[in-house]
């Protein structure tokens, strides 16, 4: 599926889950519903080169601030019971190989927080949205400025205190612009990342 149609995709899915359900709005004793969170997370990008044409190393650096909403109580009651999470993040890369070059996003996204874990909260995550850049003429793999990221991980919250968190994870990370310019191999790396949140609502 092409970054765009999974944006696509992904837009519609997020957009059905914040919908509320019947009688939601009357529900007054959830604690979980309504919650929400900034963060910010940075770390070190690493390359993955899956085809022959992504021969660019893609080195360096990117910085998320983000802002999410939980839309649900936990769900299930065994050890994978969690909450949804609905937000956006914005995303800063500074790349430094194979040359200097940067890009500026914003992608939606969608979490699922594990809840039956006290003061520890593993998540899975993932996310996709436009990207700006001045790749064309410095990276082979992308003949257009314009792009697509799209990503998806795993990482961990724990709580400092009641308003404040450390995150720590890895994420999985797509760049292409979807077949609107060419060429358009494709760029992918590794983000190990770690931050802080703190809950506003």
């Amino acid at each position: 599926m092409k970054p765009a149609n999974s944006v696509c995709v992904m837009c519609l899915l997020l957009g059905s889950l914040a919908w509320p359900a019947p009688g939601a709005a009357d529900d007054s004793s959830s604690t979980w519903i309504g919650k929400q969170a900034v963060g910010l997370i940075a770390g070190g990008m690493l390359p993955v080169r899956l085809l022959e044409p992504q021969s660019s190393k893609l080195n360096g650096v990117a910085v998320h601030p983000s802002w999410q909403i939980t839309l649900t109580d936990p769900i299930g009651e065994s050890w994978w019971s969690g909450t949804i999470a609905l937000g956006v993040e914005a995303a800063f890369l500074g790349v430094t190989e194979p040359t200097a070059a940067y890009g500026v996003g914003l992608t939606p996204k969608l979490v699922y927080i594990f809840s039956s874990f006290d003061g520890l909260k593993p998540y899975l995550e993932g996310g996709g949205g436009p990207l700006w850049t001045n790749f064309d003429g410095r990276i082979r793999e992308q003949g257009s400025d314009f792009n697509f990221l799209v990503w998806g991980g795993a990482g961990v919250s724990y709580d400092l205190t009641t308003h404040w968190a450390l995150n720590a994870g890895v994420r999985f990370s797509h760049i292409s612009n979807s077949g609107l310019d060419t060429p358009n191999s494709g760029l992918n790396y590794l983000l190990p990342f770690a931050g802080v949140s703190a809950r506003i609502f």
